[in-house]
């Protein structure tokens, strides 16, 4: 069976964002040619969901195509329905229902790469595999949490930590059955 897996950077003390959805403090960790492991995640991944503001942002700062790149299958989750864009399908059903459904048909792994609504929203189905959670050395004070109350609680397991660098400390959970 597939797994779920979330791949994200926060900042210290919890923020994915700061406030109106600013990823600047992303930027303290650049490094030409260092990449987090990303490439080795994304190897092991054709299915992305993520939710539609985290899409928007990124659609607009990098371009569609670091998702949509032929070849791999992208569920922006959205209240809104909208025709599908190349392999881009906009997903306003149940979320647990679509992912069950993902995680029994054939394929790599799946992605979530966001943001905090989705994140929360499949916490509380307890659909989330694995974490890959990078720890950027900032406390930002304020923002959108990774993290929202209002969840079970949920064991997991550490399988590894590294640290960089540039202060990036990256660590892996998985769940705990």
């Amino acid at each position: 069976m597939r797994k779920l897996s979330l791949f994200i950077a926060t900042s210290l003390d919890g923020y994915i964002a700061k406030p109106n959805d600013d990823l600047s403090f992303l930027s303290i960790v650049e490094k030409e040619g260092e990449d987090y492991g990303y490439a080795k995640f994304t190897n092991t991944i054709d299915t992305i969901i993520i939710g539609r503001k985290t899409y928007d942002y990124v659609v607009n700062a990098i371009g569609a195509t670091h998702y949509d790149n032929g070849q791999r299958d992208i569920y922006v989750i959205t209240r809104t329905e909208r025709p599908p864009t190349g392999r881009t399908i906009f997903y306003n059903g149940p979320v647990a229902e679509l992912v069950n459904r993902l995680k029994k048909e054939p394929g790599k792994n799946i992605y979530c790469d966001g943001g905090a609504e989705l994140i929360h929203e499949l916490l509380k189905e307890d659909l989330i595999d694995e974490m890959i959670i990078s720890i950027i050395p900032i406390l930002l004070g304020s923002g959108t949490r990774l993290f929202k109350d209002g969840r079970p609680e949920q064991s997991i397991e550490l399988l590894s930590t590294q640290s960089f660098d540039t202060g990036l400390t990256q660590l892996h959970y998985k769940r705990k059955p």
